[in-house]
Order: C-alpha cells, then structure tokens, then sequence
C-alpha cells in the first residue's frame, strides 16, 4: 500500500492554503478518533508520533522521549492499526525518531511508505535537547544532522517531509537537504491537565521565529514555515502571534489539537450524566391502599 497524496501534491496544496491567505493546520493526533475527526474538521495534515500516543493515554507528550518503547515500531504500528484508515481527507505523515541507531533508516522509511504514510518528520527530535546530553549525542552520531540526513533520504524518496527546528542553524540544515515545510519549535506546551508550568513565552517566541525565517529567507524564501508548542494553546493565541509575525503560514497543533477539547468535552459531558436526579422507584401505601406514585411526585 502506497500512501494517497504525494510529494508534488502535498506542497502544492499547502502552497494554496499559504498564497489564498488561509493558515496551515497541522494536527498531531495520538489516536484513531482524534485523526478521523482532525481530518473531518479540514486539517491541512495529520501527524502521529510516539509523544502524540503517550498524551492520549493521559500522559505528559514528554514520555515519548523517555527510553520506554520502541517509537519508530510504536508509530508504524498505530499508523496500521489506528490511523491509515480513517484519515482519508487529508495527508498522513509519521513521526520518527531520525536517529535510531537499531535499524537500518533507508529501509524503514521503505516500509513506512508502503505502510501508507504520505510523509515523515523528526519527532521525537535531539532539538528539544540541550546540555551536555545534547553534546553527547551530537558526538556519537546521534545528533541533528542525523535528523537531517533521514529527512533528506526521506525527500529524495518522494515523500514529504517536515522537520521541528528550534534555531536558524537547524532550520537552514533541514532546507538544504530538501525538506518542505520547516516548524519552528517553541517547547513543550503549556495547559490543561498535564502541560508545561514554565514555557517560552510570547515574546521570546516571537524572537525565536523571526531569527529562524530572518535566516531562511535569503535562499528559501518560498518554504512553507509553521509553528508549534509553547504558550500557543488556543486559536486567539496563534492569531496573536500572527499579527506580530505574518511570515508564519499556520499552526501544529498538539495538545490544543486532541488532549485540550477531549480534557474539556469529556469532563463536562460526565458532569452532565451525574447531574441527572433519579426517581424514587416504588409505592406508598394511603389508609392501608397501595397506590402508585405519580410520575415527577418526588425526587431523591
């Protein structure tokens, strides 16, 4: 099986959203449900990855970068199982984590096309990380440009292709070896049951995305450039970050994709269930009669 939307496709489609002046909406969705209705409701794409499927079991997205599971198997096996086919109105790309040294990449991101997956990005990414973990990484071959290499395998094969960057340095990497649509990444996200207390905020983020598109414009002026995590949690919040920066093209939706509207929805549709009084069932005997009790006549 082949996936349903090719390269050329893809970003010509993105490309129209962009030049029609309606914003990108990517979703990162970590269930079957959650992608089917994304879908439904116009997403430009939907994703998954292995952060996606921890918070949709009620878990910090965080826990995907955790030595806990095998993510590259875990997103072919929910992409099989789960998402492939229900997600039908729009491209589905698979998150991947870039520099897993068990498996040969060329040959896995063979069978994540013939999976059906339109599409690859790197998540989870080593941009998230820092320190000297990050040093060490980048050291021993499991760094960035790894990241970059399999995304750029990736495009030569024709799949699409999108890449998390957190630095103009990442960015400008990820659009030399071909990748279509950069996403400039702000962190964690914050709200809700389980987000970030301490996030990039507002204005940093705005510093953040003009350093990245400020580099990228001289040579990839055309890219498709999106956004994701941080203090963003709603709709108003991103057309607030658009306003001060309009050389964004659209928003990837994580936990404001899934975990924020099934977090609210559920919970009140719960409190609405338990709201409900019930009837006292039973007779009350007058002067030694049984008599029925009228409908409505009393409420425990």
């Amino acid at each position: 099986m082949a996936g349903k939307f090719d390269r050329e496709t893809i970003v010509a489609c993105l490309r129209a959203e962009r030049d029609s002046g309606r914003a990108i909406y990517d979703a990162l969705c970590g269930s079957g449900i959650t992608a089917k209705m994304a879908a439904r409701g116009g997403a430009s794409i939907v994703t998954t990855h292995a952060l996606a499927y921890f918070r949709m079991q009620g878990l910090s997205s965080m826990a995907g970068y955790l030595p806990i599971c095998d993510a590259n198997a875990l997103t072919l096996d929910l992409g099989e199982r789960a998402l492939i086919n229900v997600v039908r109105e729009c491209p589905l790309v698979a998150g991947l984590l870039c520099v897993d040294p068990t498996r040969d990449m060329a040959r896995f991101l063979e069978r994540i096309a013939a999976a059906g997956y339109d599409g690859v990005m790197n998540c989870p990414t080593v941009a998230l990380i820092d320190g000297k973990f990050r040093s060490d990484l980048e050291e021993t071959g499991m760094g960035f440009a790894r990241e970059v290499d399999v995304l750029g395998l990736a495009s030569g094969m024709g799949l699409f292709t999108k890449a998390f960057c957190s630095s103009a340095d990442e960015a400008c990497a990820m659009a030399e070896a071909g990748v279509d649509n950069i996403i400039i990444h702000f962190g964690n996200s914050s709200g809700g049951t389980i987000g970030s207390k301490t996030v990039l905020e507002h204005d940093a983020a705005l510093e953040r995305a003009a350093a990245i598109i400020d580099a990228l414009s001289p040579k990839f002026s055309g890219l498709i450039v999106t956004c994701h995590g941080g203090s963003i949690e709603t709709p108003a919040d991103f057309e607030r970050l658009l306003r001060s920066e309009p050389r964004l093209h659209g928003y990837v939706g994580g936990s404001s994709a899934e975990r924020f509207p099934i977090e609210t929805s559920v919970e009140e549709a719960t409190r609405g269930f338990r709201s409900i009084r019930l009837r006292r069932p039973g007779r009350t005997s007058i002067r030694g009669q049984d008599k029925q009790e009228k409908p409505g006549s009393e409420f425990l």
